[in-house]
């Protein structure tokens, strides 16, 4: 299992050198970025630098995407439980055969550090009521996914996930039902995910309750949560503290937009990328989240084409970002990916080749020593 070496820095109150507060560490590296209050110190081989966990030598960070639903022409899809891992370096391997139940619009998250977590979705073809699905599903460190575990909250669909506290997640928000728009029930609970993978019960009154929005973490242990729609579309963004707790609405500073999809990156940054706005137009446009979870204003994403919704995002690496699946509106499956820099740069679409086809999936990063 790979190993961590991370500090916590705590600014003094008395005007000492930054390294006199950390034990007088004189490999810290203060000259590149200062180290704020409580921000969390890394080892990059040679001196401590600020950032988020960093993985030693021993293991790397891949990406696991997985569920979803896979193209069958003319419009026709069907829900599996299929898995792609991405490598550390960003290349996407072959389709896996899975376990557990196949289902769609569901959510997945890092949690324990190293490992992931896929929860909730809806089983179009194996769910009588259609109302959504209250299953869990656990990733090893290796990337192997497990069968599912039953009860962990309100069964439903088309919620947002996100790490948090540097080792847990979390998921909210979503919608349960089935049939026309008067059947469906938009939620505003969250449930919480231990460091051991364990999903809690529900908690209520969690802001404005809505589907398809975005979630990523950022400042290292926090997380953001963004945007969305129930009988409208919405910019509105809560924060997500380091203990889980789910922060009331605020304005956000973009276009109102749905089907968004998040990743962390840069260690401690996130971003928001594509989806589609009121006017039902696909977006070609990002948003930044600094490490003080402020949101840039959209931004056109020079790589093309890029507009796509129901794709998936995972951070990979430990500071890179990874855009996968989707349907573009002209295509719709689509088998590319978009990688996104340690710096938040979006690269050109790239095509795969591994016949992987997905949409309505979710996405996570996991460490593995293989």
């Amino acid at each position: 299992m790979p190993t961590y070496r991370s500090i916590k820095y705590i600014v003094p109150t008395e005007a000492v050198e930054h390294t006199d507060s950390i034990n007088a560490l004189t490999d810290v590296d203060t000259n590149t970025v200062a180290p704020t209050d409580g921000q969390t110190l890394i080892w990059n081989g040679t001196n401590w630098t600020p950032g988020d966990l960093e993985e030693s030598a021993s293991g790397t960070q891949k990406a696991i995407f997985a569920f979803g639903s896979t193209d069958l022409g003319f419009f026709g899809n069907d829900d599996t439980n299929t898995s792609v891992i991405f490598s550390s370096t960003g290349v996407p391997g072959s389709n896996q055969t899975g376990v557990g139940t196949a289902r769609a619009n569901l959510r997945g998250s890092t949690y324990g550090g190293d490992k992931a977590i896929f929860a909730f979705g809806h089983a179009y073809y194996g769910s009588a009521s259609g109302s959504g699905e209250s299953i869990s599903n656990l990733v090893s460190n290796a990337g192997v996914v497990a069968t599912d575990t039953t009860g962990v909250g309100t069964a439903r669909y088309d919620l947002i996930s996100s790490e948090y506290g540097g080792d847990k997640a979390i998921f909210a928000f979503g919608k349960h039902g089935s049939g026309g728009p008067s059947s469906i029930t938009h939620d505003n609970v969250s449930n919480l995910v231990s460091n051991a993978g364990v999903v809690a019960t529900d908690t209520t009154g969690v802001g404005t309750a809505r589907e398809s929005a975005a979630g990523t973490r950022y400042g290292g242990d926090k997380a953001i949560f963004a945007c969305g729609k129930d009988s409208s579309f919405y910019n509105t963004i809560n924060l997500v503290s380091n203990t889980g707790v789910v922060a009331s609405d605020s304005t956000g500073t973009g276009v109102a937009k749905a089907w968004n999809e998040g990743s962390s990156y840069g260690g401690d940054k996130g971003i928001m990328f594509s989806g589609y706005n009121s006017s039902w137009a696909m977006l070609t446009s990002h948003q930044l989240i600094s490490n003080a979870g402020v949101m840039s204003t959209d931004t056109t994403t020079t790589s093309n084409p890029v507009a796509k919704y129901s794709h998936c995002g995972s951070s990979y690496g430990l500071d890179k970002a990874v855009f996968f699946g989707g349907d573009d509106g002209v295509e719709f499956w689509v088998d590319d990916y978009n990688l996104v820099s340690n710096t938040g740069v979006i690269a050109a679409t790239t095509t795969n080749t591994s016949n992987t086809i997905q949409l309505h999936h979710a996405g996570a990063g996991f460490s593995s020593t293989a």
